[in-house]
């Protein structure tokens, strides 16, 4: 278990400014640890990052909506996730961290307080991994609930391909499925992410690509990879901050630099 910085707790106003009810599809909150704390299987320890810090960054970022993805700091219990989800109703969503065979109600009463997926890893301790998957897909497709997948290494995304294929619920490639910009186009994983589009079930989330990238600011070495998958699927791609960038190997980004990659990234936005 290793302490992670928090934030750049300084958000710049970005030059692009986002459309009317534009959407963060990945952020976290994290605590207050003293209210909510942390799971003892946890691999990291985050800073303090709360709905009060999360709503002040979109102020200034200009986003209106977004999705709070568990953090796997808190495990499988999504209290903290769902404290936020309880204080504004009208602008959030959230994807949960559960195992499968919970027991209807409480996959109910998530849904009732504003969650609509729930995300395996293979990154973060104590939280849920691909073994769930089917079952997962079966438990919460009636509700319309979608799966999200966060791989270690890009070659996972190889191993579990075929099983996306069987299933029948939409799901996200988280992070783009970790593909660096050193592996690129001609890489078998993204071969694979490519045909995995064409299931009309699959959703490639832009979203922390600063971790993938070789190169700095803006990470040009990325654009290959999202040239073509806007080109094939513009439907379906998805973006988001990774606020407050848990476990960021790379110097900590600031939000608002992020926010004006989406017109180079996403020239019709």
């Amino acid at each position: 278990m290793h302490a992670c910085p928090g934030p750049d707790r300084h958000p710049r106003t970005p030059g692009f400014r986002m459309p009317r009810g534009a959407c963060d599809t990945h952020v976290h909150v994290f605590g207050p640890a003293a209210r909510f704390p942390y799971s003892p299987q946890r691999s990291y320890t985050p800073e303090d990052c709360t709905f009060e810090d999360l709503a002040a960054l979109h102020r200034t970022l200009g986003i209106d909506r977004a999705v709070i993805v568990h953090g796997g700091a808190h495990g499988t219990d999504n209290s903290a996730t769902l404290d936020a989800l309880d204080r504004d109703p009208q602008r959030l969503r959230g994807v949960a961290v559960i195992p499968s065979g919970l027991r209807e109600a409480e996959i109910a009463d998530m849904h009732r307080r504003g969650m609509r997926g729930c995300r395996m890893s293979t990154v973060v301790s104590g939280g849920a991994s691909f073994d769930h998957l089917e079952r997962l897909s079966a438990e919460t497709f009636d509700l319309g609930w979608h799966l999200v997948l966060h791989f270690n290494r890009a070659s996972e995304l190889v191993d579990v391909a075929a099983r996306l294929e069987r299933i029948r619920s939409p799901f996200v490639l988280d992070h783009m499925a970790r593909i660096g910009g050193a592996e690129g186009v001609e890489s078998l994983p993204f071969k694979v992410l490519m045909s995995l589009l064409d299931t009309d079930r699959c959703y490639v989330k832009l979203a922390s690509l600063y971790r993938l990238s070789a190169l700095p600011y803006p990470h040009p070495d990325m654009m290959p990879m999202i040239e073509r998958v806007v080109e094939a699927r513009p439907d379906r791609v998805i973006w988001g901050s990774n606020w407050p960038h848990p476990i960021c190997p790379v110097p900590m980004p600031n939000d608002g630099d992020l926010v004006d990659l989406i017109p180079l990234w996403l020239p019709d936005a």
